[in-house]
Order: C-alpha cells, then sequence, then structure tokens
C-alpha cells in the first residue's frame, strides 16, 4: 500500500532540508494539520500545491494526487488512505522556519476510521468547502468529528476560479450550520495555486503547536502502518514526548513485544531517513516487525522499561456491512490468505474470521464500514495482489433473544432461531444525512419512505438546498441506496450517516426451496415487507442459471412456512408420438401418459446438483 518508494521523486534543493530534521526543530514551531472535505471538493489538489508552495516537490503539471498512492484511488479520485507529508515553511511574518505536517484523510462515510486516525494526531484542520457545491453531507460529519477534538478550524472556499463559484452562498451556508463568521474564510484556487500562500499564514498564526514535552519519557502513537516486500512494516508515528533515534530498543504498550528501531525518518514526502524524530513530529520508523497483527492503530511506543501512561487509542472500528469472501478456485486459498493478511495491516479497520460454505468452500467473512469500503478493499486485493475472488451479498449483524433466555448476535440466516423460540430481533438503525436541492425533496422523502425510513429533521440550508434527517435500517441502505439516491436526484444528493443502535423489527428467514428440499447457502435474513419482492427476484434468477433436467423443476421462496415465490424450469422432453403416423389418438394418448408417469417417479427419485455458477450468480452481489 502506502509511499514505498516515494524517496526518488520531486528534487530536493541540494539536500539541506534533513538536516533541519535531525537538529529538530522547537515543538513551537511544529504545526500538525489535517485537510477534511466532501469527496471531490479538492482536498487531494491542494495537498499538491502547499507541498509544492512549501518547495517539498518542485512545481510541474505532473504533479497531480501526490499523495494518492493506491491505483483505486487515482482512477476513482477518492482519498482512501491517510496519507502524512512533512513541509518546511518560512513565514514572511517573523521569519522563522515551521515544520507543518500535513495528514490528508479520506472523505467518504465509510472510512470515518481513517478520519479519526489522521484527526488523532492533529491540532488543526482545514476545512475545505468547494465554492460551486457549497456545504455536503460529509462535511458536516467530518467537521463534527474535529469539533469533539477540540481542534483549530481553518474554513477554506476552494475552486473560485471557476465561474459557478459562489463564495457568499458558502460563507452564508458555513454560518448558519457551523457558526463560522462570514469573512473569516479563505477563498482559494488549489488548481492556479491563488490564495495558498495565506493558508500556510492562517496555520502559523492559528493552530496551536503539539502540546508534548521534550523532557519527559518518549511517548510515541502509532497512527498508521503498511508492508514492505522488503523490510517488513513500516509504522507512520508522532513522537508526543521526549524523542526517538534510530538504534533504541522501544516497547508496544499494546502487545508489550519490544522492537528495535531500525530506521527512522520523514515523509518528505516520500521516505528520507533521519537520525531522530523530535518532540511533536511526525515520521516513520522502520521496526522489524514481519507480522501484520503486530501494528496496532493507536497503540503507544516507549522506552522498554519506561514506566507511562498509554495515549488514549482510537475507539476500535465497528464494522456495519459484513460479506463472505471466497476464492474462485480453492486451490487459491492459501495465496488469498496472505494477500488478506498484508491488507488488513494497512486497512485495520476490516474484521477477519474463517468461514466455511457448503456451497462455495473454504473463505472468510469480513466486516467493513461500508459499501464502497468493501468495494475498494475488493479492488485492491484484486490490483495488488492479482487475485480473484467471489464476494457473497453483504449482510449485517442482528440481535435475537429466544425463550431459553439472552440475548446474541447472529449475521447468517443459518443461526437465526426457529419461529416458535424467536421472542425478538432486532436490527441495526442509522441516522442518515441527505443533502438535497430543493426540486428533489419529494423524490428523495420518497425513496426513504419505501426504504422504512422515520423523517427525523429538515432544515432549509439556503433557498435551493435542503438538509434530511432520516433514522432508517442498516439493512435497507447497504444494498444500492446510494445508486438510487443519485438516480431519484440527477446525482445531486449528497449521503452520509451514522450509527443508532438498534430497533426491535419483524424478520424472517427467507429460505429458498429446490423440488421441496431447502438449500442452506441461499437462505437470508429479511423484515417481512420485503420477503415477497426479495423471493420473487431470487426465483427468478435461479430460474435462468438451473441447467433443465429431464423432469420438472420447482423453485420455491418460503418464509415462516408459506411459499411466498415459486418458479418452475419445465422438463426436456423427448417427443415419444413420433412413430406414431396417423392412427387413433388413443394411440399417442397412450403413449404421452407412460412418459407422464416416468417422469413423475423420476421426480420423486432424481436429485437436482445444483452447479457452483448458480450459487455464485445469486450469491455474488450485483456488480
Amino acid at each position: 500500500g502506502g509511499g514505498g518508494g516515494g524517496g526518488s521523486r520531486g528534487g530536493r534543493k541540494g539536500q539541506p532540508a534533513t538536516e533541519v530534521f535531525d537538529t529538530g526543530i522547537p515543538p513551537e514551531r511544529i504545526r500538525n494539520f489535517s485537510i477534511i472535505a466532501h469527496i471531490d471538493h479538492g482536498k487531494s489538489t491542494l495537498a499538491d500545491r502547499l507541498l509544492e508552495v512549501t518547495g517539498t516537490i518542485q512545481a510541474s503539471s505532473g504533479n497531480k494526487q501526490v499523495l494518492d498512492r493506491l491505483e483505486v484511488e487515482r482512477e476513482r479520485g477518492i482519498t482512501v488512505k491517510a496519507q502524512t507529508a512533512s513541509m518546511l515553511y518560512t513565514s514572511p511574518v517573523d521569519g522563522q522556519q515551521y515544520l507543518l505536517n500535513l495528514i490528508d484523510t479520506p472523505g467518504h462515510a465509510d472510512f470515518a476510521y481513517e478520519v479519526a486516525c489522521s484527526l488523532a494526531a492533529c491540532q488543526g484542520t482545514l476545512l475545505v468547502v468547494d465554492a460551486t457545491q457549497g456545504v455536503q453531507a460529509q462535511t458536516v460529519a467530518n467537521f463534527y468529528q474535529a469539533i469533539d477534538r477540540d481542534m483549530a478550524i481553518v474554513p477554506v472556499l476552494n475552486k473560485i476560479d471557476l465561474p459557478g463559484s459562489d463564495t457568499e452562498a458558502a460563507e452564508t451556508q458555513l454560518a448558519m450550520l457551523f457558526d463560522v463568521p462570514a469573512g473569516t474564510s479563505l477563498p482559494v484556487s488549489a488548481k492556479t495555486g491563488l490564495g495558498v500562500p495565506a493558508i500556510l499564514d492562517t496555520i502559523v498564526e492559528l493552530v496551536p503547536p503539539p502540546p508534548g514535552d521534550p523532557l519527559a519519557d518518549t511517548r510515541v502513537l502509532l497512527f498508521d502502518s503498511w508492508y514492505d516486500d522488503y523490510r517488513g512494516v513500516i509504522s507512520v508515528v508522532e513522537v508526543i514526548d521526549g524523542s526517538l533515534s534510530e538504534g533504541e530498543k522501544v516497547r508496544s504498550m499494546g502487545t508489550g513485544r519490544t522492537y528495535e528501531v531500525s530506521e527512522v525518518g520523514v515523509l518528505y514526502p516520500g521516505q528520507v531517513p533521519t537520525k531522530k524524530l523530535h518532540t511533536g513530529q511526525v515520521g516513520y520508523i522502520i521496526t522489524g516487525m514481519k507480522s501484520a497483527t503486530e501494528a496496532r492503530a493507536g497503540d503507544t511506543f516507549c522506552y522498554p522499561g519506561a514506566n507511562v501512561q498509554p495515549l488514549p487509542g482510537f475507539r476500535p472500528a465497528k464494522p456495519m456491512v459484513f460479506a463472505g469472501l471466497y476464492p474462485l478456485d480453492q486451490s487459491d486459498y492459501e495465496h488469498l490468505a496472505t494477500a488478506l493478511d498484508k491488507l488488513t495491516l494497512n486497512d485495520p479497520s476490516v474484521t477477519l474470521r474463517r468461514d466455511a460454505s457448503g456451497a462455495l468452500g473454504a473463505g472468510w467473512r469480513l466486516g467493513f464500514l461500508g459499501m464502497l469500503h468493501m468495494d475498494v478493499f475488493q479492488q485492491r486485493l484484486e490490483q495488488e495482489h492479482s487475485t480473484t475472488v467471489i464476494v457473497t451479498a453483504p449482510s449485517v449483524s442482528y440481535k435475537v433473544s429466544t425463550r431459553k433466555g439472552g440475548e446474541q448476535v447472529i449475521e447468517s440466516a443459518a443461526a437465526f432461531p426457529h419461529p416458535q423460540e424467536l421472542v425478538a430481533a432486532l436490527e441495526p438503525m442509522v441516522i442518515a444525512t441527505i443533502v438535497v436541492p430543493e426540486e428533489f425533496l419529494g423524490s428523495t422523502m420518497n425513496l426513504c419512505q419505501q426504504k422504512r425510513g422515520m423523517q427525523m429533521d429538515m432544515t432549509f440550508m439556503d433557498s435551493t438546498r435542503v438538509l434530511l434527517k432520516y433514522r432508517m435500517p442498516l439493512n435497507e441502505i447497504i444494498e444500492d441506496f446510494y445508486d438510487q439516491l443519485k438516480s431519484a436526484t440527477s446525482g445531486y444528493a449528497t449521503f452520509d450517516y451514522d450509527e443508532d443502535g438498534y430497533q426491535k423489527s419483524d424478520l424472517v428467514v427467507l429460505q429458498i426451496l429446490i423440488n421441496g428440499q431447502a438449500v442452506d447457502a441461499l437462505s437470508m435474513i429479511v423484515h417481512s415487507s420485503k420477503a415477497y419482492p426479495r423471493g420473487k427476484a431470487l426465483c427468478a434468477r435461479l430460474k435462468e442459471v438451473i441447467p433443465r433436467q429431464l423432469y420438472e423443476v420447482a423453485i420455491q421462496a418460503s418464509a415462516k412456512g408459506k411459499v411466498v415465490a415459486r418458479e418452475s424450469v419445465r422438463a426436456m422432453r423427448k417427443d415419444v408420438t413420433a412413430k406414431c403416423y396417423g392412427g387413433d389418438i388413443t394411440r399417442k394418448m397412450k403413449l404421452l401418459k407412460k412418459q407422464k408417469e416416468g417422469k413423475k417417479k423420476m421426480r420423486r427419485v432424481g436429485n437436482i446438483d445444483l452447479p457452483k455458477e448458480a450459487f455464485v450468480s445469486v450469491l455474488r452481489k450485483d456488480t
């Protein structure tokens, strides 16, 4: 994943930079900040400009999304992994040299874990708003995360060079939603570089320096890591107190293991080794960790004998969406296991446990933060580790209480208790924030009601846009809610969600029966109102993939013991009357009757074997 081999990029001006890092810059002249914004508001472009203005990379037209290093990020134009870069900036106000550490964060709701990790290492943040679009759903979500941490917030209005930009409207929205006084936002154009130096001066002026103590015992916060084939695990850290030099031994307070630091350095923006990392600096360390599970985001490193308080780690990410992952061919199992190990190190918010399915063989059950997270994870598996996998349709975790007492969390239909045993079933809920232009208000509200949503709040942000809050079941969102919302609003709506506990619900198990035999691998948990449409769709899809037999095959969907939908695959028939030329009709009837009896008998004893393709096409999520 991360920024391996970046050292060759962007010429250094006569290499004086690393000496400054070695001698160290006093903590009061260090600023750690991040950039938060909605997708496509120009975060990564602004990061490129900041790196150019400070001379970290040479200005050239080739600098596009320098910090977006994953193939999937360039392709989709989104930031998935938080990336870090250090910059040196001489302030025109006091002539002092400042060290600015930029931690680039993702914008999408699914990557909230990455945002939390990044913000933990910062004291300030740039709130970037696209002046042509105004405030959007994720801007709101990330803003509140920053406020919860008491961070200094610098509002920036981007894309002011575009003809459609409306800075006044954007400022009005900022003032209304976040109490940002009008006139305090910085107008910039990240593409042309207009107004970018002013941002650096504002950061120096407004963002507080890191609160660490250079004389205290060393404490180091690990907030990101990636795997390098030659050097093992490379960890990105912030030195909170004290300092860290190469050759020293450190102990992880999370796992209790001791390591020797073989290299420390800064990301400038590639890896530049230095002898020492000082208080408040953000850089990378290589400790010779070999296994992916040892580097935990939020861990604290200290000296082996020291008695210090661990830093408050991040709350571990809670997976919201679960899916099965199976190799297309069972012989690839080991290769896929190694690939998953390396990828989960780089993305610790994925939960993983082994699982086996009667239809698809051995595999894993993975927990993701959301649908985009799941897509990106699958794409990274295929691009970075060249594996082909089957991903089953996503599901969520439910809570059930039974007559025997006790509450249990279940993720699959197989674990769902029998209707007579069941006392109550609860499904996870979310609070969805949707920002939508006024003319699409009706279609958006319709869609939310179809998805069993309850309206909580509706605010007019300005004369044209409305902020809606709905409480809805997560189950309804994970399939294709985002796509439907985009279609209903011609792509103008933005959407974000936060989890909101569990709620009692009428859940049933939808089973698929083939000739009266239940197929476990295809059963799923659905809300009772959705049992009919889901059952009908599944039967129709199975009808297309089950090969015709010599007897009729009945495909049924049943819920609560009642059949809710049925399709039949017609039998293949030999033309038994072909040898009759004319003659009495009873001759033909006799032959047809004999054939009918034969088919009946065959159907009674015949056992249909579902081909693997049938499972794959039904279980695989619709792409």
